[in-house]
Formats: C-alpha cells, sequence, structure tokens
C-alpha cells in the first residue's frame, strides 16, 4: 500500500516550522526554526518582526524539511497548515506558502487550528494511544480541557476565562526581571523555593474552566506591597508558591473531569505541558487515581510542525479540506466537531 506522505507548515507565532509524516505517526523530518534570541531583547514576541523573520525563513525551513525526510517534493501528497489561532501576520506567511504549493503541486490543502495540532503531538509520541480520552492543552494564549471521543469528534468542556496560564507565567515572570521566555524560567526558578512559603488565591469558576488573572493580580500586589515596605522578596518562594497555585487548578479540574466523564486516559499538550512541574504532578495524580497519562516528548510540546501534519493527516480521512481562499484567523476557537 502506498505510504500517504503529509507536508506540515507551522508559523503562529515566533516559530517557523515544516515537517513531512509517513501516515498519520511517524516523523520523516522536523525542523524548527526558533526566534526567541531576536525577540528576548524585547521582552517578548513582536508581531512585525516576526512576520518579517517567517518570510525570510519560510522556504528554507520547507527545504530543509523535505530534504531531511529523503522524499522529493512531488511524492507529497498533501500540505497541512496552520490557519489559527496565532498572530495574524506570522499565519498569513504559512498559509499563503502552502496554498502556492498545494495549487503548484496539484494537491490537497489541510487548515489545521494549532490547539487541535497540541492534542495530536501525543499521537506521535505514543503509537499507541487511541480516543477516547481526555486532553488538557496549556499554552500561552490557551488553557482548555477536551473530551476526545475520537479523531475527528472531540468536545470542549472547559477552558480559560481571562489568562491562560502560559500568560499568567510571562506576565509574572516580566514583572520579576526573568528573560524572556518567562515560563520556564519561572519553572527553573521554582525548583530553588517553597511552594508552600505564600498561600497565592485558586480562582472560583464553573465546573472546569479556569482563571488566573485573578492570581496574576495577587503575585503582583504581594511584589508591590513589600516593594513599598522595603522588604526583601525572595524570587525563588515566588515563582514556587506560584507555579504551585496554578498547577493545583490545572490538574485539580483535569483529574474531575476525568471522573465525570468516565475517561481512563489523560494527555497533556501545548507549550506549558513542557513545564516539569505540571508533568509531574499530572502524571503523579493519574497515577493514584488508576488513570493512564501520556505526554509528548519536549520537541512536540513546543510549536511544531510534525503535529500540524499529524492533525492534518487525521482530517483528510474524512475528506476535510480547505479551499484555496483559506485565510488565517488569528483568534480561531476550539469548539466541539461532529
Amino acid at each position: 500500500m502506498k505510504r500517504t506522505l503529509t507536508l506540515g507548515i507551522e508559523t503562529s507565532c515566533d516559530e517557523t516550522a515544516a515537517a513531512v509524516l509517513s501516515g498519520g505517526r511517524e516523523i520523516l523530518s522536523n525542523i524548527i526554526s526558533t526566534q526567541i534570541p531576536i525577540h528576548q531583547k524585547f521582552g517578548g514576541v513582536v508581531p512585525e518582526i516576526a512576520s518579517r523573520k517567517h518570510i525570510v525563513n519560510i522556504m528554507p525551513v520547507i527545504d530543509e524539511a523535505i530534504n531531511t525526510a529523503g522524499v522529493d517534493i512531488h511524492e507529497i501528497n498533501q500540505i497541512a497548515v496552520t490557519y489559527g489561532p496565532g498572530l495574524v501576520g506570522a499565519l498569513l506567511v504559512g498559509v499563503s506558502a502552502a496554498k502556492t504549493l498545494a495549487f503548484a503541486l496539484k494537491i490537497p490543502l489541510i487548515a489545521v487550528n494549532h490547539l487541535e495540532g497540541h492534542i495530536f503531538a501525543n499521537f506521535l509520541s505514543a503509537p499507541n494511544l487511541e480516543p477516547p480520552f481526555l486532553a488538557l492543552v496549556v499554552s500561552g494564549g490557551h488553557s482548555s480541557l477536551i473530551n476526545m471521543k475520537g479523531y475527528n469528534d472531540f468536545e470542549l468542556i472547559g477552558q480559560t476565562r481571562d489568562d491562560a496560564a502560559g500568560e499568567a507565567f510571562d506576565k509574572i515572570a516580566r514583572v520579576m526581571n526573568l528573560p524572556y521566555p518567562g515560563g520556564p524560567q519561572i519553572d527553573k526558578l521554582a525548583k530553588e523555593g517553597n511552594p508552600d512559603a505564600i498561600d497565592f488565591p485558586r480562582a472560583k469558576v464553573s465546573e472546569f474552566d479556569f482563571s488566573f488573572s485573578g492570581l496574576k493580580s495577587a503575585v503582583l500586589n504581594y511584589l508591590n506591597s513589600a516593594q513599598m515596605k522595603g522588604e526583601e522578596i525572595n524570587k525563588a518562594d515566588v515563582a514556587a508558591s506560584f507555579q504551585k497555585a496554578v498547577i493545583d487548578s490545572l490538574v485539580d479540574k483535569t483529574i474531575d473531569a476525568a471522573e465525570k466523564f468516565k475517561l481512563k486516559k489523560i494527555v497533556l499538550a501545548g507549550g506549558v505541558a513542557a513545564n516539569s512541574s505540571l508533568e509531574e504532578n499530572l502524571r503523579g495524580m493519574c497515577e493514584s487515581h488508576g488513570l493512564e497519562f501520556f505526554y509528548p516528548t519536549k520537541i512536540l510540546c513546543t510549536d511544531n510542525a510534525a503535529m500540524i501534519a499529524c492533525r492534518g493527516y487525521y482530517q483528510s480521512l474524512v475528506k476535510n479540506f480547505a479551499p484555496m481562499t483559506l485565510n488565517a484567523v488569528p483568534n480561531l476557537s476550539l469548539t466541539a466537531k461532529k
């Protein structure tokens, strides 16, 4: 049987990425060109700069993905591209490249939701993983709980009401003068602190939704109050206590949702999934509740094109293709699929 080769393209933020998959789960190449060193001097991603760098990087990255995979571009059967959510200028670069190649090669175009891609990264790390399962997606802009009933049949059961977990990490890191990206810096600093040193609040919202704006404000008030009083601040304790408050909310609601929906498998996905404490705590809770736990490799937690190609492959099985009029949708949400 002839293999299906999918070219994935990802440009939602500050990584220019391309990958080639054979079938749904065999990675032939996964190339990522990061812009982190460029944006570090600004303390965060500058959209205009990100877009311009994507323009420079996109074709060389695609060429490298094709060459590393050891295939000819004319062997590619379909192209999957992130069309949202993300930075509009950045997304447009990837969408334009994908449309151009699909048109020139006369092959199908597949529009992939970036958040769905993060969930499907788990299929690449765990070849035997199959739905149904509960997915916790934690990234810079989103914190969501998804009941995955099938590859193309899932339901959003909870999401953030305001700041996402990753967004809160980055904002607190910035206030504490930690380098960009802030999430990994908080995680690193927290290892040196006492997570029970400061009792930061956990928001009381509806059953499976999240809220981190109140927690963020509480940390800012703590730091400002200490500074005004001339008190010395133990940054490690602040980082550890803040991180514990975020993780407690994420883990507790995930376990509660798994029990309510009678799901025996939990997967962790998204850039914040790379947080070592989140992974350890969720894994431990899964073990104590008799649940299977799945977690992508670090390179597949962050933005990459292999996960986009994987999601695209499963969309292609149900003929979910995109027209050549496809446009970027920066505020694309994750909703139930049928």
